[in-house]
């Protein structure tokens, strides 16, 4: 068996491209990123399913051949995080070769080839995968599960920390042999170890979902309902789900899990065992609901290696922050915007005048296009973007808030089928605003910053200086006007 030679995950900044090489029980896989440093793209992603844990159940090795291929793919991507420049290479290994009893000799050839790798230790394992949710999910609270082939983390959180947290040798590999004893085999395997360390049940928590194995299980929900929406990150399913994949699993052959988009045949081999060990947790762990995290050990990393300023900083607000000084016109608008526009929404939850700030950030996104697609460009941006720290709700209401601050009608019915009515009217006067504010000021801070919206009884007052008199023209007066009636207000200049 490997032995860590660390006690804690190495702490350093992250400057330029930075790549994280994931080997883990059942794939490998490198992610290399880049731009602002707290919520980077990832600019290139690939795994190889080498299924390094398969021999740890047969004889508590890795076997020859997965090593073979291990050592294959390590080479490949060794070279290509060289060749596209990542300045920061990561290399981290987990549960198959800190369990295995040859796993020292791999990390020696490891070695040899020029890799230093971080053995993580279950607690660090499950410590980076909570770090993980709470870099894509920030007011994440409950408990996550991190599914891997060879262990499963279970991660409290609150409060914006990690709290307790445990490893299982419940891996998505063991899994077969377990429930292979009998019918009960694997529901009493699971509760005699979370019972041993003190993991009742009756929490009444959401629970959040790490790995491929559970992520396939989202595709297979997403294509069994139809859902409109095809993003893993943040999506949720109610609590029953769990059970309900068992059974729909049980009557589906090769031939239609083929036919689920995004669904890998490599992961489809293991979606029964995923389905059945989440149907035992979920049971087990009173859990409230479900919700599936994108991000996980390697992201837990990263964010864990950023100063605390920039981790404390909101992913999406930042993200949509960057993306509007790289599109719009002036760095300082969309700030300048939710300012002005804010005292008409002063009754809304924290929430919501986030997702109204970023909305406002990404008010400029459009202004190259074509202006007949401008509220098309507005939708799909907020809807198909590369964001976290949203869920589909909230991608819903930023798009329709951007489709109408471009002069989008009615609401696209994709929309409609994410968010409910009353939202997306608000979202709509968020969009009303910002679409005055734009013609206005011309997309400048000035004459924002000199005026001031305000509702006064049954009117919707914009204040100007007498310097600034001359910008209420007919189009500001119709963009007024037509704000005024989405909150069934008369309008007032002053």
């Amino acid at each position: 068996m490997a032995t860590s030679s660390a006690t804690k995950p190495q702490a350093r900044a992250v400057q330029g491209r930075a790549g994280i090489i994931d080997i883990g029980s059942n794939s490998i896989r490198l992610v290399v990123y880049d731009g602002p440093a707290r919520i980077p793209s990832i600019l290139f992603n690939e795994k190889v399913m080498a299924g390094l844990g398969r021999g740890l159940v047969r004889d508590g090795a890795l076997d020859a051949e997965s090593i073979d291929r291990a050592m294959s793919a390590l080479s490949r991507f060794q070279r290509l995080a060289r060749q596209i420049g990542v300045l920061d290479l990561r290399t981290v290994a987990t549960a198959a070769v800190r369990e295995a009893r040859n796993g020292s000799a791999f990390l020696d050839r490891l070695r040899a080839q020029g890799l230093q790798v971080e053995l993580l230790s279950g607690d660090q394992e499950a410590e980076m995968a909570g770090y993980g949710v709470l870099a894509g999910i920030p007011d994440a609270a409950g408990l996550v599960g991190d599914l891997g082939g060879g262990s499963l983390e279970l991660i409290e959180l609150g409060n914006g920390a990690v709290g307790r947290r445990a490893s299982f040798p419940l891996g998505v590999l063991r899994i077969a042999a377990i429930r292979a004893k009998n019918a009960r085999s694997l529901d009493k395997a699971v509760c005699d170890l979370l019972d041993k360390a003190g993991w009742t049940g009756g929490r009444g928590e959401p629970f959040y979902l790490v790995g491929g194995s559970w992520r396939a299980l989202a595709r297979l929900d997403m294509h069994l309902t139809d859902y409109p929406l095809p993003m893993i990150h943040h999506y949720r399913m109610p609590a029953e789900s769990a059970q309900r994949l068992v059974r729909v699993l049980a009557h589906l052959d090769k031939k239609r899990l083929r036919e689920v988009p995004g669904l890998s045949a490599a992961r489809a081999a293991s979606l029964m065992d995923a389905a059945m060990l989440l149907a035992v947790l979920v049971r087990r762990l009173g859990s409230a609901g479900l919700v599936v995290s994108a991000y996980g050990l390697r992201e837990g990393l990263l964010h864990q290696s950023l100063p605390p300023a920039i981790r404390a900083q909101d992913p999406l607000i930042s993200a949509a922050r960057e993306e509007g000084v790289r599109q719009g016109r002036f760095p300082e608008h969309g700030d300048v915007l939710d300012r002005w526009i804010a005292p008409l929404f002063a009754g809304e939850s924290v929430a919501d005048a986030r997702l109204r700030h970023a909305a406002c950030l990404l008010a400029d996104i459009g202004w190259r296009a074509h202006p007949d697609f401008r509220p098309d460009r507005g939708l799909e941006t907020a809807l198909h973007g590369n964001w976290v720290g949203i869920d589909a709700r909230g991608r819903a209401m930023t798009a329709h808030a951007l489709y109408a601050s471009f002069g989008g009608a009615g609401v696209v019915p994709i929309v409609g089928k994410l968010a409910p009515a009353e939202d997306l009217a608000r979202a709509e006067r968020w969009g009303l605003a910002i679409r005055l504010g734009q013609r206005l000021s011309g997309g400048v801070a000035e004459a924002l910053e000199a005026s001031a919206l305000s509702i006064d009884r049954d009117a919707l007052t914009l204040r100007l200086t007498p310097e600034d008199m001359p910008l209420y023209g007919e189009s500001v007066e119709r963009r007024h006007k037509t704000l005024a009636a989405s909150f069934g207000l008369t309008t007032r200049l002053d």
